[in-house]
Parts: structure tokens; sequence; C-alpha cells
């Protein structure tokens, strides 16, 4: 066989084997290309821009629940986390709709944050977007439920403590007519109806100011906050008092802490523990303020060496008009409104209050807040997902 025409057949059939295989090869490459564009996470066309401009919570999530696009009012309303939905409630609800298609609209009651009792009122729509993807839009009801909760309570503590002094201030003005002409009587009816109408004043604005709480969220207008700030005012705010009582007052503990949130409010009720903690002190005791932060958590604590609670009254002290020492309480002027509003500063704020007593060893208050510095990075974090 002549070898001469070997050479030329063989460079043609690798030529067209070559190009056969470059076809493979882009063909493979081009429904690889389809593969990725099937499987990738973005949203439809559109979609990105509504949920941008979107004041509520919106959150779209691919078939596997991963949530593709944010709102940053879900990310404000700490709705998702690593690229996932923080609730199960909410979780519950896409698979639901995933399941059977049809559109749910449901009213829910969910955590605020990491820790706490707080909890924020949504309502949320859940429907399909598109073959692939899920929209959940949630609005906010929360002020609606806060102001019917303020109503109801604002009637409920007017009757309950109101009608003490207002009644002893009418009783004492009739004394006082009764005796106009005996001069000592009438200055030591003039002397308790000074003291009543102080108390009435003292009641009426603590009322008025953890109204004013339950029907607004602290967290709307949120600034950073320097613990170490809030800790010295609160000091100085009580000072005076503490020296008429011969109680030292200390502060110590981690510097440099901050969180978000309003400094006034965390000044009151900082305060209030603090005055709580002299009030039921003996003289010549001390009083103390530790700052920790860890675990992106800041922790305010207030300890004193006072009386001491009973523990089964420890899971009371924070309800309205409680008084763990009634007799004491009217001796200094108590309302029994203080730790209410402590609870309630905290609450808006994401946190909570302990308390941790032994009856004749004295009591401590902790006040506990997410950090600053750990939910910026959560939500840097859950913003990048």
């Amino acid at each position: 066989m002549d070898s001469a025409w070997l050479v030329p057949a063989a460079l043609a059939v690798g030529a067209v084997l070559g190009a056969g295989i470059f076809a493979i090869v882009m063909v493979a490459h081009a429904r690889g290309q389809r593969a990725v564009a099937v499987v990738s996470s973005a949203v439809p066309d559109g979609v990105d821009q509504v949920i941008d401009a979107l004041e509520s919570a919106g959150v779209v999530l691919d078939p596997s629940n991963n949530v593709v696009k944010a709102s940053p009012g879900a990310l404000a309303f700490g709705l998702v986390f690593n690229q996932a939905l923080v609730h199960p409630e909410l979780v519950k609800l896409v698979d639901t709709v995933r399941r059977n298609g049809e559109p749910i609209t449901e009213e829910l009651s969910l955590s605020r944050g990491p820790f706490g009792e707080a909890v924020i009122h949504l309502s949320v729509r859940v429907a399909r977007l598109g073959a692939r993807y899920i929209l959940l839009l949630a609005e906010d009801r929360t002020e609606s439920y806060r102001l019917e909760e303020v109503r109801r309570d604002f009637i409920a503590n007017i009757s309950h403590e109101l009608k003490t002094p207002i009644g002893a201030v009418g009783l004492l003005a009739e004394a006082l007519v009764s005796a106009s002409k005996e001069p000592e009587q009438v200055k030591r009816f003039a002397k308790r109806l000074t003291k009543e109408s102080e108390r009435l004043a003292r009641i009426t604005q603590e009322i008025i100011e953890l109204s004013r709480l339950q029907a607004t969220d602290a967290l709307t207008k949120a600034d950073l906050v320097d613990i170490d700030h809030v800790v010295a005012r609160a000091i100085d705010q009580n000072r005076v008092v503490a020296e008429a009582h011969r109680v030292h007052l200390v502060s110590g503990g981690d510097a440099g802490a901050e969180v978000y949130g309003d400094e006034e409010l965390l000044v009151t009720a900082l305060h209030n523990l603090v005055a709580n903690a002299i009030q039921y002190s003996p003289d010549g005791s001390r009083v103390g303020v530790g700052v920790n932060q860890s675990d992106g958590i800041v922790e305010i604590a207030v300890t004193d060496q006072g009386v001491g609670i009973e523990e089964d009254e420890q899971d009371r002290v924070f309800e309205r008009f409680f008084r763990t020492d009634p007799a004491r309480s009217r001796n200094t002027g108590g309302s029994g409104l203080g730790l209410s509003i402590v609870k309630h500063v905290v609450q808006n704020h994401g946190g909570d209050v302990r308390v941790w007593s032994q009856p004749g060893s004295g009591s401590t208050f902790t006040i506990r807040l997410p950090e600053a510095s750990h939910a910026s990075a959560t939500s840097l974090g859950a913003a990048a997902s």
C-alpha cells in the first residue's frame, strides 16, 4: 500500500476530530451557562428595585429557602440573618405557600431580639413570585397593639393608684376647715397635704412616663450611646440622696461599652435602679454599678447591701405598683412604678433585666443590652447576604 497519502489523511481526520471536540466543548459550555442561569440567585427583573424601595419588610426566597434579597426593613426587624429567615413561624408560612401555591396573610407576634421578652407584631403576606421564588412582605402593627395596651393600662393605673392620694387630699382639706382656729393643727394638716400632693404629682408623672414608654418605640431614632456616660449621669443624679444616707456609690468594670438606643431613657432606667438600691440599703452601706461586655452583650449591674427580696416576690418586682415593703415605700414616697419603667425601657432596647437577691444580703439588678458593635456587625452580615 502506498503510504504517501496516509499523512494527509491522518491530518484531515485529526482536524475533523478536533473540530468535533471543540463543538462538543462549546455546546457543554453553553448548557453549563444555561444551568448556572437556572440556579442563579438573581431575582426577576425589577424586583431588586422594589424591595430596596420598601419601607416595610420585604424578603425574596429561592427554592431552598435561602434569602436572595431582603429590604432594609426586614434587616431592621431582625427577620433575616445569614441568608435565612430567623423565625420558625415565617419559615412555616413559606413552606405552606410553596406546598399549596396559595397566598397567605397572617398576624404574627415575633421575638424582637436575640434575648428578652419584647415582641414585634407583624401583618405578614406570603405569595409565590414567578415559578421559583417566594415573596414575603411584613407590615409593622406593633404601634397599634401598644396604643390599645396603653389605653387599657392607663385606665387601670388611674383607678388602682390615684384614688388613694386623691382621697387623702380631700380628707385633709376637710380637716383644715374644721381646724381653722387651731394653728398647730392647721400646720400639721397642711404639711401632710403638701406631702400627699407631691406624691400625687409624682405618681401622675410616672404613669405618664410609663404610658409613653409603652406607646412609642425607643429605637425608632436610635443613636450610639456611651454606657460610661449613662452610668456617670445616673450616679450623679442620686449622689445627694446617697450622701444624705451616707451610702457610698462606686462604679467600675469594662470601659468603652456602647449600645444603640435613647440615652435619656437608659439614664432614667439606671437612675431608678440606683435610687431603689439606696432606698432599701442601710445607712453607711455601699451601692455599686458595674459594667461588663462579652459575647455581644452589655451588662449593667446595680448591687446593694440592703434588706434583699424574698424568693417568691422576685418574679413580681417589675409589676406595676408592686412593693416588697409597702410601709417603707409610703414613707419614702415610692409609687411602685420605678422598676416597671426600667423593664419597659430595657425591652424597648431589645434587652432584658434580671434580679438576684437574698434576704439580708442585698440584691443585684442587671440590665442586659445588645452591644452596638455586635449589632452593627450582624446587620452588615445580613445585608451582605
